[in-house]
């Protein structure tokens, strides 16, 4: 019996997942993964370390599953997006990796964000894209620039290293600010202006496909089989997607950890860059994603936890089941700006309408609504854009069933809670590892996980929580101009 492996290279660690044939989880192993910080604002990891990383994993995983490692015949990969990782002429790196939280190159994004890039790229070029970071390089470090040949994303340099083959994969490239998202295809235009060419680009494979075999070197170090097939897989939130089963429009999941992301499929390509809601490529052929983005939603209950020295699962235990009325209590989740709608790094979060009796209910339930108001905002940022019919939550959020309840509410979207089991980026791309090496149909591999438990919005409540969130709207304006006094 075939088995198949997806590798998930995250910031903090790299994953790898063994699954069976029928997508049984069999083992997994996750190797830790530091990033250095030398300047403000910097991150940067030695792309070194993902191959050690990478190495470890598989060799933990033939030692302890022999026979089912010995029967992989496909991989995935995942990883974090928006990196630059440069190599020289002999395929050397020049320096270490620029991820995607590293803010040095805000003006350069800055002078490369214009209606001509948003045309082409369907998406505003935030600081932590991958051109910017080379623009910052032409400009501070030249001699480095000049002997650059390839620039890889994170994921597909582990790619390289698995392969020998310089090639990525639609979902991941359209983070970049270099393709041109609509066509599916590297945007001589967009290389013109940040000094490169298709030349120091990787080639492009749907997500889905064969992007090329493992190395026969490297097949007879861990006992693979030859020919085994890597998958062009996914950047990590469309690879976490296909862990969900978002594999057709009108499916999503809404993403309730640190920050908060709320991802829908689309049949079509049709961006809304002045919203900054993020429109990629999907990791499956023919379909394209928009994710909004708030910076900060379990990372409020953490803020909240911390000021009231209570866990968040306290705090949200206490609160039942049953949505109350939207509070008079307002909250902005902006703690560390805002991405979807506002693009607004300077923004701050604020708690209006303290009352000398307001509680801890009153403020937990605050932090809750104002966290579904945002996620509201990044649903209303795709314009027209057909609506899901439903959102998969997943996260560290969704083990409160008010909080489901209340985004259900707010979201006038029906939630389901996936039941136990680990769908995530690893799985997902795994799961892209599977089509690649069989052909198979994307959404006959592609489906939605069991579910534990359904949300649907309650109905009377939907008007309240409209006006809540109007309320809620009108208090961004006016923060916004008191911070500017």
């Amino acid at each position: 019996m075939a088995t198949y492996l997806g590798l998930d290279l995250g910031t903090s660690s790299l994953k790898a997942l063994l699954i069976a044939e029928d997508q049984a989880v069999i083992a997994s192993v996750s190797v830790p993964l530091t990033v250095e910080r030398p300047h403000f604002g910097w991150s940067e990891q030695n792309p070194q370390s993902w191959i050690v990383a990478c190495e470890v994993a598989l060799q933990q995983l033939s030692t302890e599953q022999p026979e089912a490692f010995g029967d992989i015949a496909g991989i995935g990969l995942s990883g974090h997006m928006h990196g630059a990782t440069v190599l020289g002429e002999d395929g050397h790196v020049l320096r270490p990796c620029i991820l995607w939280n590293d803010t040095r190159s805000h003006a350069e994004a800055k002078a490369l964000d214009d209606a001509e890039s948003r045309a082409i790229t369907g998406n505003i070029v935030f600081p932590g894209f991958t051109a910017p970071k080379l623009l910052w390089m032409q400009k501070n470090e030249p001699e480095l620039f000049a002997e650059t040949r390839h620039v890889l994303l994170p994921k597909d340099y582990l790619r390289l290293w698995l392969t020998g083959d310089a090639v990525s994969e639609m979902s991941d490239a359209a983070g970049t600010s270099w393709l041109d998202t609509g066509k599916r295809d590297w945007s001589d235009r967009m290389l013109e202006r940040t000094g490169l060419s298709r030349d120091h680009m990787p080639s492009l494979v749907e997500g889905t496909q064969a992007s090329g075999e493992v190395r026969p070197i490297l097949a007879e170090k861990f006992g693979l089989k030859p020919g085994v097939v890597v998958a062009g897989g996914g950047g990590d939130n469309a690879a976490s997607a296909c862990g969900v089963g978002v594999a057709q429009p009108g499916t999503g999941f809404l993403s309730l950890g640190t920050s908060g992301v709320l991802f829908t499929a689309t049949a079509g390509y049709a961006p809304v860059p002045e919203t900054a809601l993020h429109t990629f490529c999907h990791a499956i052929p023919g379909l394209w994603h928009q994710m909004g983005v708030t910076l900060s939603a379990a990372g409020c209950m953490d803020w909240l936890s911390k000021l009231l020295k209570e866990e968040p699962g306290t705090l949200t235990g206490a609160l039942g089941e049953t949505i109350a009325e939207p509070g008079r209590l307002l909250f902005l989740p902006y703690l560390s700006g805002e991405r979807t709608p506002h693009n607004d790094a300077d923004i701050r979060g604020v708690l209006a309408g303290i009352e000398s009796d307001t509680s801890r209910e009153a403020m937990t339930r605050a932090v809750l609504e104002g966290v579904a108001y945002s996620m509201r905002d990044c649903l209303d940022a795709a314009g027209d854009t057909p609506k899901p019919e439903r959102l998969i939550a997943v996260g560290a959020g969704s083990r409160s069933a008010y909080w489901l309840q209340l985004m259900a509410t707010v979201l006038e979207t029906e939630i389901a809670l996936p039941a136990a089991g680990d769908f995530g980026a690893a799985f997902g791309a795994a799961r892209l590892g599977i089509t690649a090496a069989t052909g198979a149909d994307p959404k006959s591999v592609i489906t939605l996980p069991p579910v534990a438990r359904s949300f649907a919005p309650v109905t009377e409540k939907i008007e309240a929580y409209r006006d809540g969130h109007r309320r809620y709207k009108a208090l961004y304006p006016a923060i916004k101009q008191a911070m500017a006094v």
